[in-house]
């Protein structure tokens, strides 16, 4: 035995609870683990038709690689594999997700949406950061566990692209919706990513008649079957999101040109927010952290670093372009905020 690898003799045994279903690539189980008392589903590579063993088991081995890649809160995490390529089988133990598919989801709590939307995104721009194509989004592959939190699943699909030959189309599902019109030249990417998710939302909001969704807007753009009208990324409608955000602050005032030059500014500025980050609303306190920030380059044309100002608005972490943001527009945004407040109803001087 090579002295620089180490053995583990000692098998974990799990108590089979349930079968959880058979798909095209295999079965899969829920098992208990007695000795820590917690449940995991566990995915068996066993394709449904013989000849499809030899060609399908790289796509098993990539779905293990991508899960391991994509750790983040909304998407389903992966604990262990165990691979027999003698054998062309293998299993992959996952955090088992008890909770509902997106449509069970939002018919019991309707109210929801917004949250769940804004998670989804957050999920699928994490899946972006890491050059990771999902390539089956479906209502079944978008989860909602009991205590609201989005976990996306299924990434036997998945694919990481490096290169622009990546984005072929190299996949034909039975699409649950109309297809985007990329799909006639063959093309798949992240703007396509965006579409199938947009639809998803689209078709849940329809079927459940929902009138009072957030984001109507964003929904509308992500849809678009032209590419040219849709969104290119998931950075770009999260940072849609945060800009409808920002308008979500009602003004009294006139001066509306200092307020979208400041939020034109702010939303270009921001590139990716991390899970958990929240959004600022306290008038004063925006308003009061604004002016120290300000102080420490009021005599320059540009911000030399806009992460202070950006702190004013984001409680939490993100990643941002760092230089380009003119100080007079701080300014006249600090002296908008500063009219509205004193315009306010129920101020008094």
């Amino acid at each position: 035995m090579n002295d620089n690898v180490i053995e583990f003799v000692r098998k974990r045994n799990y108590v089979l609870v349930r079968e959880l279903g058979q798909g095209s690539c295999g079965k899969t189980v829920l098992l208990r683990d007695d000795v820590i008392d917690k449940l995991f589903v566990c995915k068996k590579y066993s394709p449904f038709y013989e000849e499809h063993k030899q060609e399908f088991f790289a796509n098993f081995l990539r779905e293990i690689k991508l899960l391991h890649d994509a750790f983040h809160q909304n998407v389903v995490r992966v604990f262990n594999y165990h691979l027999y390529p003698e054998k062309l089988t293998g299993y992959i133990l996952m955090e088992y997700v008890d909770g509902f598919d997106l449509d069970e989801y939002a018919r019991e709590n309707p109210s929801s949406l917004t949250d769940i939307f804004n998670q989804t995104i957050k999920g699928f721009c994490h899946l972006e950061s890491r050059n990771i194509l999902h390539r089956d989004i479906r209502p079944m592959n978008l989860m909602v566990t009991n205590d609201g939190t989005v976990k996306i699943i299924d990434l036997g699909f998945g694919k990481r692209v490096e290169v622009i030959d990546d984005f072929d189309k190299s996949i034909s599902l039975n699409w649950w919706c109309e297809p985007p019109n990329e799909f006639s030249d063959s093309n798949y990417n992240f703007a396509t990513e965006v579409y199938f998710v947009g639809k998803l939302f689209e078709k849940t909001i329809q079927d459940l008649s929902i009138e009072d969704f957030q984001y109507q807007s964003v929904l509308q753009k992500m849809c678009q079957a032209d590419p040219i009208n849709r969104f290119v990324s998931f950075l770009d409608v999260e940072r849609e999101i945060l800009s409808n955000k920002l308008y979500e602050i009602k003004f009294w005032g006139q001066e509306r040109n200092s307020y979208r030059a400041f939020a034109d500014a702010l939303t270009e500025h921001v590139a990716n927010i991390e899970n958990g980050t929240k959004y600022s609303d306290d008038h004063e306190k925006i308003v009061t952290k604004l002016e120290s920030a300000y102080r420490n380059f009021m005599l320059e044309d540009l911000a030399p670093d806009c992460a202070p100002v950006l702190r004013c608005f984001l409680n939490g972490g993100f990643k941002y372009h760092k230089g380009g943001f003119e100080v007079s527009c701080v300014k006249n945004f600090i002296s908008l905020m500063k009219l509205m407040w004193s315009n306010r109803p129920g101020h008094s001087s």
